[in-house]
């Protein structure tokens, strides 16, 4: 497995972040994987997901904040 530079992905960050710094996360797709990181610690660590596991993440966080 090559080393992952996580500085050299396209990252997008979640509609719901403020201008204030406050929680968010963002996401960057690379090799057939959504990885996810926290916003506020770029260089820690990211999960690794199948793109079907993140869209049911993203579901079931849909639901959790109705």
């Amino acid at each position: 497995m090559t080393q992952l530079d996580p500085r050299s992905l396209k990252w997008r960050k979640s509609s719901y972040s403020g201008g204030s710094g406050g929680e968010c996360v963002e996401l960057a797709v690379v090799s057939g994987r959504v990885l996810v990181r926290d916003s506020k610690d770029s260089g820690g660590p990211l999960l690794r997901l199948t793109p079907a596991a993140a869209r049911g993440l993203v579901s079931r966080l849909r639901e959790w904040r109705a």
